[in-house]
């Protein structure tokens, strides 16, 4: 393999899936290799045994929204090694590491100058469409797509992305100087930013609104306030503010560990108040809200984290 220079590029699609190696993906992954990606078309696509796959054969690590900087590690052939610096991993010190293939990825020096100015808008809907101009759109963006803000108009905002100038509705967006968003309602607006995502399907290594993994889902809906945590669960529940059972709050996360709690950590959901969870499951089910009494992992909740104060 080739090392590459450390430099950085721009995912350069909606939702680029971050794969283990070259060799991972499947006949039936193909959707989700393009440019533009057809995300909605991979999922309908893939039977219950193939999104399994994705995690009993380790084929997928992550994924990063449009307009993500990645940096790079190790190209080969028409695929490229990457960090993503804001998915904190212990994998690789830059980031959370996999790879993507390199028509999804981007490099633009105009865009690279834009993340220096300071005000991004951020998708705040589960979805929200770019507009190339007025009258055409473009791709469909998860919620949390950060792009950097150029100008601002009572009904649109016009935004430098990877691919030049375009354009967003205003009720599609928050803008924000990317600070922490931390006071005392902060944990209640994590879990109201989760429970805009119930009923979605769980998607192994997830990380947009077309589908979340729990880890993922916590990380996401922490990001949803400016705060970054760990993207694993067993490196989330290393860090953050350790919290005793009678004193969670909503916005904790809890998690899960083999072995009725003393072995490897294997999930993470978020605490809803009164006794609830919400998490994405399992590939099988989707997101919910349920009783952490009577869990069927109940007896194997370890330990909860708080990352809002």
């Amino acid at each position: 393999m080739m090392k590459a220079e450390r430099n950085k590029q721009a995912v350069a699609v909606a939702v680029a899936t971050v794969w283990t190696t070259p060799d991972s993906p499947r006949d039936i992954d193909t959707p989700a290799l393009q440019n533009p990606v057809d995300i909605k078309g991979w999922l309908t696509g893939m039977s219950l045994d193939d999104k399994l796959e994705l995690c009993q054969n380790n084929l997928v690590q992550t994924q990063a929204l449009y307009g993500t900087m990645v940096e790079i590690l190790e190209e080969v052939g028409d695929w490229i090694k990457v960090a993503i610096p804001d998915q904190a991993s212990r994998k690789e010190v830059r980031g959370y590491p996999g790879w993507i293939p390199r028509l999804q990825l981007k490099d633009n020096n105009e865009y690279t100058d834009a993340l220096e100015q300071g005000l991004w808008a951020v998708v705040s809907r589960p979805k929200a469409k770019l507009y190339k101009n007025r009258e055409e759109s473009g791709i469909t963006l998860s919620f949390l797509t950060r792009l950097p803000v150029l100008s601002q108009e009572d009904v649109s905002i016009t935004v430098a992305t990877p691919d030049g100038p375009q354009m967003l509705k205003t009720s599609d967006v928050t803008v924000t100087d990317g600070s922490e968003r931390k006071d005392e309602r902060t944990g209640l607006r994590i879990l109201e930013a989760g429970k805009t995502f119930l009923g979605l399907p769980y998607l192994w290594g997830g990380m947009s609104a077309f589908g979340y993994d729990c880890s993922g889902f916590a990380h996401s809906m922490h990001r949803s306030q400016g705060i970054l945590i760990p993207r694993d669960a067993s490196e989330q529940a290393r860090c953050g503010k350790e919290i005793a059972p009678e004193d969670l709050a909503p916005g904790d996360l809890l998690f899960f560990a083999y072995e009725e709690g003393r072995g490897a950590i294997y999930h993470v959901s978020i605490y809803a108040g009164g006794g609830m969870m919400i998490h994405s499951p399992e590939t099988i089910k989707s997101i919910e809200i349920i009783p952490l009494c009577g869990y069927k992992y109940e007896k194997e909740h370890c330990i909860s984290r708080r990352y809002w104060e």
